[in-house]
């Protein structure tokens, strides 16, 4: 059976590694850290078929400049001379139009239909043991008029695609959350979402995949991939060297750093994010969008979770104060009875989310290098379609027909 050399460890490498080992394929992954930060592993654990919307929408790139020199502020894009970066932002701009998103509204459904299921089957399976997976929908929570006609409009196009929405005023938000007091005039509530815990998931599918033979490379660095006859013949870690039958690059953030080295052209940014865990209890039990704060709350096992800002400043860990403040903030702006303390505060977390220009995700097989699939971009959605993706690139390499047409997240699909 053929060997499979995955780069990344993120909720996209380990899932694909889950289902390819299902197939019989000899898997190894290899990662730069040691598979218990970053991403993964500070996300808000959505899933999230209500998301039809991609990054790329009009409005967005303008929001970004109003907000560039407000380095506190939800969207942040740091003013910088960097090519990828203005390419990126030129290419996200040809992107953020109506007739693209209503186009990109279809396969994004989709992809969370498929990986909402997914995770479902992998807690049914019983390979994990017990984790939290919830379906309590999520509230989108809004103070205006102006976020409530907003969203509005995304909860109509998202009933026309046949998900479960509703509308809830003050009373009936209170009565889906009776134990908190929320700031809020009401809330849009899909119910066709779910929820979990990702520091819990990722731990056991980590375990599962060692017991079951996938070999787990942490604190390797992927240094260089030799190429010959149109193939990954080598690949260069700082420790030592694998001759792979086939590649995925599923590297997050830093899969388009690798893509150069393979001559590719994979236009992507690390979006970072920043989440805080409040381990007392909070009284909130459904998760949360906070439109005017834009942030998201989470009721994980154990904790909740405040998690948000979309910061691109280049591929870094460094930690904002000032985005972390408005995080603390904008949660007690809506929940007025709770007050992110100190310690929590210090305690935050950070990841890079990659992002495409166009908001969707890159899943496919290389048409240069021919032993070479990538998964990655997916922005937000990351952890959501992280199982769908392991399947889709499982269904590429086995010759099988994929899940669902895929042709929308072409890895050579142009922007312009």
């Amino acid at each position: 059976m053929k060997n499979v050399i995955i780069i990344g460890g993120g909720i996209v490498g380990l899932s694909t590694a889950y289902y390819l080992n299902k197939e019989g394929y000899e898997v190894t992954v290899i990662d730069k850290g040691n598979i218990s930060s970053g991403a993964s592993f500070v996300n808000a654990g959505y899933i999230t078929p209500s998301h039809i919307i991609p990054l790329a929408s009009p409005g967005m790139i303008a929001n970004g400049i109003k907000m560039m020199f407000n380095s506190a502020s939800p969207f942040y894009m740091k003013p910088r001379l960097d090519v990828d970066f203005l390419k990126w932002s030129w290419y996200f701009h040809k992107s953020s139009t109506e007739a693209k998103v209503e186009k990109a509204i279809g396969v994004i459904k989709d992809i969370n239909l498929l990986s909402r299921e997914l995770f479902t089957d992998i807690k049914n399976s019983g390979d994990l043991g017990n984790f939290q997976l919830e379906r309590k929908g999520l509230l989108m929570l809004y103070k205006t008029e102006e976020s409530y006609l907003h969203e509005k409009k995304v909860a109509y196009r998202v009933a026309q695609e046949g998900l479960e929405v509703t509308d809830l005023n003050k009373d009936e938000l209170r009565n889906i959350q009776p134990h908190v007091n929320i700031d809020a005039e009401g809330a849009i509530h899909y119910e066709c979402d779910a929820h979990t815990t990702p520091n819990e998931i990722m731990p056991k599918l980590l375990a599962y995949l060692k017991q079951s033979g996938v070999i787990i490379k942490t604190q390797e660095e992927v240094v260089d991939l030799k190429t010959s006859d149109n193939r990954i013949k080598e690949i260069i870690t700082n420790k030592q060297s694998y001759t792979p039958d086939e590649v995925v690059l599923a590297a997050g953030s830093w899969s388009g750093d690798l893509a150069k080295r393979l001559h590719l052209k994979l236009s992507l940014q690390g979006g970072k994010g920043y989440s805080i865990n409040v381990a007392r209890e909070t009284g909130i039990s459904v998760p949360a969008i906070l439109m005017e704060s834009k942030m998201a709350v989470t009721p994980m096992s154990g904790f909740t979770r405040f998690a948000g800002t979309m910061e691109f400043s280049g591929i870094n860990n460094i930690i904002r104060k000032e985005r972390v403040a408005a995080i603390a903030n904008g949660a007690s702006s809506f929940y007025p009875d709770l007050k992110i303390n100190e310690a929590e505060i210090k305690s935050v977390k950070t990841g890079l989310r990659p992002v495409s220009p166009d908001g969707l995700p890159y899943i496919g097989r290389s048409a240069s290098i021919k032993n070479l699939t990538i998964g990655t971009g997916h922005a937000m959605m990351g952890w959501s379609l992280g199982p769908a993706t392991g399947k889709l690139i499982t269904e590429l390499l086995s010759g099988n027909k994929t899940s669902m047409d895929i042709s929308s997240f072409d890895i050579q699909r142009s922007f312009t």
